[in-house]
């Protein structure tokens, strides 16, 4: 498998400019500072994952707010100063967002002329700012494309953002994910045009049962559903038929007796195959298990998981350095915060 060179193992700022309660300065200035882009390094990272929604960036007429860019700008020099390299993520972008809090619309976006304009317009901003940096920087159009049923329109925004780019940052690392929230089994869906520089890239929350166990922001996830990791893939079954067939994940999609290290390896093998067909490295941009799960199996599926990631060369990104309900610098991960750490 290709690596992704510089971005083997990483973490998330999702909360900061992504993701927050409101639009907030003191947030922007406080929330993540130099002293956690040190503490970051410290602790072995090699990179930041960096969430930003559209209107950081942005004004809702599309004019660019320049206190916006200048979080991202802070960010770069940190991690330069600290020597991580840096993932630019659009979370949200005018007319599309991912978040299953949000009741809005999520197809429009892929059929849309003017807000896929606007989009690839932020976006040359975006790479035009940072194309002096490409050496320790690398770009992500949006974080997650929930329906399948735009699987095309996606493959060909995203072909026409990558043709864009390359006109910038011809040298970039451009991170593309697939639809179903970004899931491990959309990566052979992919249908882009690929260079040296193009990543595929998925996100990792099976058994979504176990690392969102009673989330509130999930529709119909019971508050005091529990269950364990590992566990036998029968009792897993089982306990799911009281949710939803989209909470079950990938449990029925695969042979495997027990939810372990040969789940990972069934679930990521059809993405493997792609990209080792098309020649592009592998990556897991997301991966957690929420605070509320028991502390054994978060470590038992962290294991797991990086067991799988190394086997197959994929580089990956903690969901989340702080708060967001998966936070490894949380009060709720500090019993466990040191095995966290040898893992990753």
């Amino acid at each position: 498998m290709k690596e992704f060179k510089g971005f083997k193992k990483g973490v998330n700022l999702g909360g900061w400019i992504s993701q927050f309660a409101k639009y907030d300065k003191a947030h922007f200035e406080s929330f993540i500072t130099e002293k956690d882009i040190e503490n970051i390094a410290s602790l072995g990272f090699d990179h930041v994952r960096v969430p930003v929604d559209y209107n950081v960036l942005e004004d809702e007429a599309g004019n660019v707010i320049e206190t916006g860019f200048g979080y991202l700008e802070s960010c770069r020099q940190w991690c330069e100063k600290y020597n991580l390299n840096m993932l630019i993520d659009l979370h949200e972008c005018f007319g599309y967002s991912f978040d299953p809090l949000k009741k809005d619309d999520k197809i429009k976006f892929f059929y849309d002329a003017p807000l896929q304009e606007r989009f690839l317009k932020l976006w040359r901003e975006i790479a035009t700012r940072f194309a002096p940096y490409t050496d320790r920087i690398a770009f992500e159009p949006l974080n997650e494309v929930v329906s399948d049923t735009v699987v095309d329109a996606w493959n060909d925004l995203a072909g026409r953002y990558i043709k864009m780019m390359r006109e910038i940052v011809p040298d970039a690392w451009l991170v593309i994910g697939g639809v179903c929230y970004n899931s491990v089994m959309s990566v052979p869906l992919l249908d882009i045009p690929v260079d040296d520089k193009v990543v595929y890239n998925f996100h990792c929350y099976e058994p979504f049962a176990f690392t969102h166990q009673g989330a509130y922001w999930v529709d119909n996830m019971p508050s005091d559903f529990r269950i364990s990791y590992p566990e036998n893939m029968e009792i897993y079954r089982e306990k799911t038929k009281a949710l939803p067939e989209d909470l079950t994940g990938a449990i029925y999609k695969i042979k495997e007796d027990v939810i372990g290290p040969k789940f990972f390896d069934s679930i990521f093998a059809p993405a493997v195959e792609a990209a080792d067909k098309a020649g592009v490295p592998l990556y897991c941009g997301e991966y957690g298990a929420i605070d509320l799960a028991d502390n054994a199996g978060k470590i038992n599926w962290l294991r797991d998981i990086h067991t799988a990631f190394e086997k197959h060369a994929i580089g990956h990104a903690l969901w989340n350095y702080k708060e967001k309900d998966f936070g490894l610098v949380d009060d709720s991960f500090a019993e466990i915060r040191e095995d966290f750490i040898k893992i990753v």
